[in-house]
């Protein structure tokens, strides 16, 4: 059964070759797909992403017999078409699977630093740290890590032919699909910037003219791409021409990736953090992902408060809740990295314990005060365009996924011929050893460049249960807000007992420790409210809009999924059978 509301008929999108997913062969009919902006509810499978194309692609996977982790990667593949802000498979990120017997694991297909990597790479001639080398240049750029990812997970837990999962994303570029109205607004703003990045223009714009609403976007390299990913599984993209043609132009603009680099890139699977928050676990990712840890502390330090009782939106609640997130903000500064290359005391940062002494020190009505001598030496700039997706397939297998090319567009640079995007994820690693200030910088040795190392990240993928029971897959893009939009949505859940479409769109804060700044969604309280937080000695900012939650939520009662888009996000799409 499926209840929906504003559809979008799946027959319209048949044309783009969405059709063409085919797991497991049967002689039963796939039910039919809905796809829908608003919430949708189904006793089937689920996929909830940043486009209804996407959204689609993952669900027809599911409603042929594929399971959740086959659905996570056609969506995945998709989006790395119809998302090119985000969606990518020059980028890399996290996938956490929660199996139907409650087991769980999680796949981390960050990127790596290429081999020459060191610590001073981002300094400039001028021996100070530069800002465009470690953000806007060719040595910004990470070794991809999505295809890999996607290529681990489905060889050891998907059941549907590959090819199949990738051909979606193949039609979607060769065929083209129409661009909506937020997809032209973020192409056209782009327009003037990819002037520099001669494939990026070429592919992004119609001679140097934006693309208008109801356009049709052809990707004919990106197609190729994908054909090759398509028939030769991880080698057509890290062996052979779309390796070259990377590594090519890495050459021809000073970078550092080479074929080797691509060929040595390995996706790992990791153990979960796991935690629990008043009776319910908490899934999420390890390192080099932040996210999970610094996300079970605040819930362990918000678990001796009576959160419930403070009640929603308003200043008791909300300096709580600033008061937790600078303390794990603090220690993720000095402590977070890629755990391959640093010692990251995830268990006691996790403990019980840990929580337990530091919820001492944070006074009822008072703020704290952040400052770069707590630290060594304080993470870096981090972008908000990530994209975040759900899916739970009918035995109650649930993936949450979030990936990214770290700024929007990553770093501008199209792979000339190979039509895809690379990331700028090398900004993630701190700028230089010591550098740290009150804007944010950070210079803690653990998270500087180092030979195939993975530069931290703020990406949170994350699975809810109860009582063996599946709650909610969650997650979010937005940078370092990422961790507090998610805490956010399980204490909407937890503590708040919102309805799962007021757990995604209530408002949200965030604060980070450096700068010490708490900054507030419009409308998260009155401006009255946000007098009293400040007279508390909290600086409040506001800001338009935090994070884009693409959700999935188990009605406790029907056992019903529901699928929550962002509101935030103009083309997030559910679509289900």
């Amino acid at each position: 059964m499926i209840r929906r509301h504003f559809f979008l008929h799946v027959t319209a999108l048949a044309a783009l070759g969405l059709g063409a997913c085919r797991p497991p062969e049967s002689d039963v009919p796939a039910p039919e797909v809905a796809v829908v902006r608003d919430v949708l509810a189904s006793d089937g499978g689920m996929v909830v992403s940043a486009y209804p194309e996407a959204s689609v692609a993952g669900a027809e996977v599911l409603a042929a017999g594929g399971n959740a982790v086959d659905a996570a990667i056609a969506t995945g593949l998709a989006l790395a078409v119809t998302h090119p802000a985000a969606g990518n498979i020059g980028g890399g990120g996290f996938m956490v699977i929660r199996f139907p017997d409650g087991s769980s694991t999680a796949i981390d297909f960050r990127e790596k630093a290429p081999l020459r990597a060191h610590p001073e790479m981002f300094v400039g001639e001028d021996g100070e740290y530069s800002y465009q080398i470690h953000h806007r240049s060719h040595l910004a750029v990470g070794v991809p890590g999505t295809v890999a990812g996607f290529a681990l997970a489905h060889e050891k837990y998907g059941n549907a032919e590959w090819a199949g999962l990738v051909e979606p994303s193949v039609a979607l570029a060769r065929d083209g699909f129409v661009v909506s109205e937020r997809l032209a607004g973020s192409l056209g703003r782009m327009v003037d910037r990819f002037r520099d990045y001669p494939a990026s223009y070429a592919q992004f714009s119609r001679d140097g003219e934006p693309y208008e609403v109801g356009d049709t976007l052809l990707q004919a390299d990106l197609a190729a791409t994908m054909e090759r990913i398509r028939d030769e599984g991880r080698d057509g993209f890290y062996l052979g021409m779309t390796a070259r043609l990377l590594a090519e132009e890495m050459e021809r603009g000073g970078g550092w990736i080479t074929e080797e680099d691509l060929a040595r890139y390995e996706a790992k699977e990791r153990e979960p953090v796991r935690g629990t928050y008043r009776g319910y676990d908490v899934i999420s990712m390890p390192p080099p992902s932040s996210g999970g840890t610094a996300l079970v502390q605040m819930l362990n330090v918000l678990e001796g408060f009576d959160v419930a009782g403070m009640g929603a939106g308003n200043p008791e609640v909300a300096h709580h809740l600033i008061e937790a997130m600078r303390r794990a903000f603090r220690d993720r500064a000095m402590f977070l990295a890629d755990s391959d290359f640093a010692d990251v005391p995830v268990e006691r940062l996790t403990s019980k314990a840990y929580a337990d002494e530091i919820r001492p020190t944070i006074q009822p009505a008072a703020a704290s005060v952040s400052a770069p001598a707590d630290v060594d030496a304080a993470a870096d700039w981090e972008s908000s365009e990530t994209t975040h997706y759900s899916v739970v397939d009918a035995d109650g297998m649930a993936v949450s996924v979030t990936y990214t090319l770290e700024g929007g567009y990553g770093s501008y640079i199209t792979v000339p011929g190979a039509g895809f995007l690379l990331n700028n994820e090398m900004g993630d690693f701190n700028g230089r050893p010591g550098l740290t200030n009150e804007s944010g910088l950070i210079g803690t040795d653990a998270n500087l460049a180092r030979p195939e190392q993975r530069m931290l990240s703020s990406m949170t993928p994350t699975i809810l249960a109860r009582d063996g029971e599946l709650v909610a897959v969650i997650g979010s893009p937005g940078g370092r807000t990422i961790i507090n939009t998610v805490l956010h949505l399980v204490v909407n859940t937890v503590d708040f007992a919102l309805a799962p479409a007021d757990v995604v769109a209530a408002k949200r804060l965030h604060h980070q420790w450096l700068p010490d700044r708490a900054r507030l969604e419009n409308g998260y309280m009155s401006e009255a409210d946000g007098d009293v937080l400040a007279a508390m000695g909290h600086e409040v900012g506001w800001t338009g809009s935090q994070g884009i939650a693409h959700c999935i939520f188990v009605d406790g009662a029907t056992g019903e999924l529901v699928g929550v888009p962002d509101p935030r996000d103009s083309d997030g799409a559910a679509a289900g059978y």
